[in-house]
């Protein structure tokens, strides 16, 4: 295991104390004793990793919190001039990301003639498996099992062709990780999916990063309101990671409902976007 994977273990571990004892407010001292760590060095390894001290962060977790940032949601979104006065690490994720849809012929037919390039890398949230064709990422998962994350990746597209290596359609996307948000190059992603799922993860884009909506507000504005469940599914299928923002959607009660990745791994990522926006 590698010593990123090894400190986010730790982090997860420090979220899943704060989360159960939230109510309780835990001290610095009792959430180190926790992970095994003495109160000096978690204090050091969680501010590296958030920009925020835990005490900070736990703010960030609160119900109240995510309810204050679901209240101005509806205007944020539908707002005709939504870039307007944003910058830096608010900015949209519209701004620097292209979504292509693969042809019907691709979609259908188990990418039948795509070359796909794969590739493991580190984030702040653990192992990532990227993976990309010609034309940009079609793949961008976290990985507990790399011999599962290639079955995965496979099984989505069983007609492809695969090699190991990674390319500048990678190293643009996971630049994103390094927290240099002022000229980015533009990320491309190339999927896989229905017309109703691209206009949910087009729609999702458009989440500014330390927001939060709930999967209502994400149904209307794609015009339509009453497709709540089935925004949901398409949601809760998205096939990139963090970059296509699923993680933004939470329940209409504040709570964060589930994760592909796990709902640790979604509090992780909340978290620390809030302590990015508001550093």
């Amino acid at each position: 295991m590698h010593q990123h994977d090894i400190d986010y273990a730790r982090i997860a571990a420090a979220i899943n104390f704060i989360k159960d004892h939230l109510q309780d407010q835990p001290s610095l001292d009792e959430i180190a004793t926790a992970v095994q760590l003495s109160p000096f060095h978690f204090q050091k390894l969680f501010t590296e990793w958030a920009g925020v001290s835990p005490k900070k962060f736990m703010q960030y977790l609160t119900l109240e919190y995510a309810k204050s940032l679901l209240r101005n949601a509806d205007a944020t979104l539908l707002d005709t001039a939504h870039a307007t006065g944003l910058s830096g690490t608010s900015r949209l994720h519209d701004l620097f990301i292209s979504l292509e849809g693969m042809t019907p012929g691709e979609f259908k037919n188990g990418g039948t003639g795509l070359q796909i390039n794969y590739h493991f890398a580190e984030s702040p949230f653990g192992q990532l498996i990227v993976a990309s064709t010609h034309k940009g990422i079609c793949h961008l998962f976290f990985v507990t099992d790399k011999q599962q994350a290639i079955d995965n990746l496979i099984a989505r597209f069983p007609k492809a062709s695969f090699k190991n290596t990674t390319d500048k359609l990678q190293q643009d996307a996971l630049s994103f990780f390094q927290k240099d948000w002022h000229q980015p190059d533009k990320i491309k992603l190339h999927l896989s999916g229905s017309p109703f799922q691209l206009k949910v993860w087009e729609s999702l884009l458009k989440v500014p990063m330390g927001a939060l909506v709930t999967y209502g507000t994400i149904a209307k504005n794609i015009d339509k309101p009453s497709a709540t469940r089935a925004v949901g599914t398409a949601i809760g299928s998205n096939p990139i990671a963090f970059l296509i923002p699923c993680h933004r959607v939470i329940q209409n009660t504040g709570r964060l409902g589930g994760y592909m990745w796990g709902e640790t791994r979604k509090s992780a990522i909340i978290g620390w976007e809030a302590a990015q926006k508001n550093s």
